[in-house]
């Protein structure tokens, strides 16, 4: 089906400016956006006349279409890839999201957020552009977003964050054919390369055993969307009893409703920290660590700590340093699979943002391909992307 009359797709952005409502981008909404509803302005960038999708200052807009892609704050319409933090800006006024990611989304969001969902591989047309959404293997309902004029022209694919591992918590990547390629490039250097997860499942649970052995509490950080529910995936609950923090167990139905299978998994409450102190193993949010909340779980000998994260590659780095162990998972592709999956698309002019874009596009440079580095407002302090990680609820609840 190439056309669906929706309201994301039938109402002319121009028309609905004056009844939407105003969403303030400071303590309301996202950060770093002064205005109200951001109007799709272009940016300088890298954009060529008659580009799909050009360079703006509130993310990648596609023109033809009227809408915005992983806007970085509120806009009219917005096509989203997924549902973390730099991906969905809170306050747009309407989202068209892959099928499977609706209910995350909807936490980012909010409740009264207007969604709507559309099924992989299904064709949709935008104004005057096919759109379809196809899995990224990152988290639940992460996509790809495949664009394509109804005149014709060159196919544009938009990655967003991907990974080429299989794993339980998100539906399996597939690359997809096109001719201009926007990549992500988070893990962008060949220093990147990811061990055999069932190799770092093992690891873990060694580890997990060990501690319990020693009359010491196990808790092992991740971000609370995805990467977490990765985590669960590779814990074996014959070893003990695995608890989560409550920013993890928000999103722990969105995962189970949507039929990925995972561990048995108590709330770390108050009410569980008896069964769970010693022998159990806590899913957790890396800022919980030091906090009052971890004390309560401290084992006979104490607590054993670890962060869950590609980063973890990088073994000088210091914010982990005071860590117990670290293990290298990661929701995003490594080296070889950022490379293996830009060939897979036979794409021959690649847009790369997110991490490494610099190095990554002069490495593809080098090989003959016409690169260019997209902008993104989400850095850390060495120029990296950031992980992003769900809002927390307060400590009482958590």
């Amino acid at each position: 089906m190439l056309q669906r009359q929706t309201y994301f797709q039938s109402v002319p952005s121009a028309n609905r400016r004056a009844a939407l409502p105003v969403f303030s981008c400071g303590s309301e909404g996202p950060p770093g956006c002064s205005r109200p509803l951001c109007a799709p302005e272009l940016g300088s960038g890298v954009s060529r006349t008659g580009d799909l999708i050009e360079e703006s200052p509130q993310g990648l807009w596609c023109a033809a279409g009227g809408f915005h892609i992983d806007p970085w704050c509120a806009v009219d319409r917005a096509v989203v890839t997924h549902a973390h933090s730099d991906h969905a800006a809170w306050g747009c006024a309407d989202y068209l999201t892959a099928e499977e990611g609706v209910a995350v989304l909807r936490m980012r969001v909010g409740e009264h957020a207007r969604i709507e969902g559309q099924p992989y591989l299904e064709r949709r047309r935008i104004g005057d552009v096919l759109v379809s959404f196809h899995p990224a293997g990152h988290i639940l309902g992460s996509s790809q977003v495949r664009l394509e004029h109804v005149s014709g022209g060159p196919v544009w694919v938009f990655t967003g964050d991907f990974a080429t591992r299989p794993s339980r918590s998100a539906r399996a990547f597939e690359p997809v054919e096109c001719d201009v390629l926007l990549t992500e490039s988070t893990f962008g250097l060949p220093i990147f390369r990811w061990p055999d997860e069932s190799v770092v499942a093992a690891d873990i649970n060694r580890w997990w055993a060990s501690n319990a052995a020693a009359g010491k509490s196990t808790i092992i950080t991740a971000y609370a969307l995805g990467k977490a529910q990765r985590v669960l995936g590779l814990l074996d609950p014959s070893i003990g009893p695995i608890g989560a923090h409550g920013a993890v167990m928000r999103f722990d139905r969105a995962f189970r409703d949507a039929g990925i299978s995972l561990p048995p998994v108590a709330h770390a409450s108050p009410e569980s920290a008896g069964a769970l102190k010693g022998a159990g193993i806590i899913v957790a949010t890396p800022s919980a660590l030091g906090t009052p909340w971890m004390r309560k779980f401290a084992g006979p000998e104490g607590i054993a700590t670890a962060f869950a994260s590609g980063w973890m590659a990088i073994r000088g780095r210091r914010r982990w340093r005071s860590l117990d162990r670290g293990f290298i998972v990661s929701d995003h592709a490594d080296w070889d699979g950022l490379t293996e999956a830009i060939l897979a698309t036979g794409a021959h002019r690649i847009g790369v943002t997110h991490g490494y874009a610099e190095q990554m596009a002069r490495y593809w440079r080098e090989r003959g391909m016409d690169t260019f580095v997209i902008r993104t407002r989400f850095t850390t302090d060495d120029g990296v992307e950031a992980e992003p990680d769900a809002p927390e609820p307060p400590e009482e609840c958590a």
